[in-house]
């Protein structure tokens, strides 16, 4: 036993040094992961069938972190299998969506709010691996945000056979719509000036209401990691640009954002993040605090 806990915690400690993450993280390590890792143990009889593991967390929350460090813990230390995926591999080609942009709404030529998503391609992912023979291989769909298009299908990720888990993470993983006469009023001066006649937000709403409802149906548990405030979303996220930089540096083709993109990206994001932030954590299965520093608060 002690072998083997020596073991996991060479794994997490370099999966963090991989994350390009601050070794203090290693505490988390028993105070987060392990708990988590043997609830789900504990709560889901996994040789049943397939658990679908929704983590929900506002641009820059660390959702995808999260998930891989829980990832890290159920494999080695409870040796299940499982799959990672976030609602961002499943965004449309930038060609798709300078379509939608062209038969709806400028504003959806840039990925992000639901509308701009192969919906069907995330459901058909998760049922082929929930119902995965031991030799089936399922191919992981994956997207590069430095080129703002899908990986082509050769470079996706494959699975073999039926996971125990899949973690599945996005910014508005598990979001619910909101009421008509709530998108009246604009939340920011890309709404007010963008979309003065609420043609985009309408879309935006319908979308969830109706196309994401049954992908979010098939969802197991949802955890939220809720951020501080929206305030953060924008520093946050311009430090995961930062590391997209470094990590891509040198490669030709790259679409990564300055500060001034960054700023109008988040914009996108505002009305369904604030949404959320006041909605979900009543209803959330399970509920992580992620405070100014950026660290899991329970």
């Amino acid at each position: 036993m002690e072998s083997s806990n020596k073991s996991l915690r060479e794994v997490f400690h370099q999966t963090l040094q991989d994350l390009m993450l601050d070794d203090a993280l290693m505490e988390d390590l028993d105070r987060v992961y392990m708990p988590m890792a043997n609830m789900i143990r504990m709560g889901f009889n996994t040789g049943e069938r397939t658990r679908i593991i929704g983590v929900n967390g506002a641009q820059g929350a660390g959702k995808t972190t999260f998930g891989r460090l829980l990832q890290v813990v159920l494999e080695k230390s409870f040796g299940m299998k499982v799959v990672q995926l976030s609602i961002d591999d499943i965004y449309l080609s930038r060609s798709a969506r300078e379509r939608l942009a062209q038969e709806v709404h400028p504003l959806l030529a840039t990925r992000g709010v639901p509308g701009t998503h192969d919906v069907k391609l995330g459901e058909d992912t998760l049922d082929a691996l929930c119902e995965a023979g031991a030799k089936d291989v399922t191919l992981i769909p994956r997207f590069n945000k430095a080129t703002d298009d899908p990986f082509p299908r050769t470079e996706w990720d494959s699975f073999v056979g039926r996971p125990d888990v899949v973690i599945f993470d996005g910014w508005f993983m598990g979001a619910v719509e909101q009421k008509e006469t709530d998108l009246l009023q604009p939340v920011n001066a890309l709404e007010r000036e963008e979309d003065p006649y609420c043609v985009w937000r309408r879309y935006v709403n319908s979308q969830l209401k109706d196309n994401y409802k049954s992908l979010f149906n098939r969802l197991d548990l949802l955890v939220m990691l809720k951020v501080p405030s929206f305030d953060k979303v924008y520093e946050w996220r311009a430090l995961q640009e930062e590391k997209l930089r470094i990590k891509t540096q040198g490669q030709k083709n790259l679409r990564v954002m300055s500060e001034e993109e960054v700023k109008r990206f988040i914009s996108h994001y505002e009305r369904l993040t604030r949404h959320i932030l006041a909605e979900m954590p009543s209803r959330a299965d399970m509920l992580f605090k992620v405070s100014e520093d950026h660290r899991i608060c329970i």
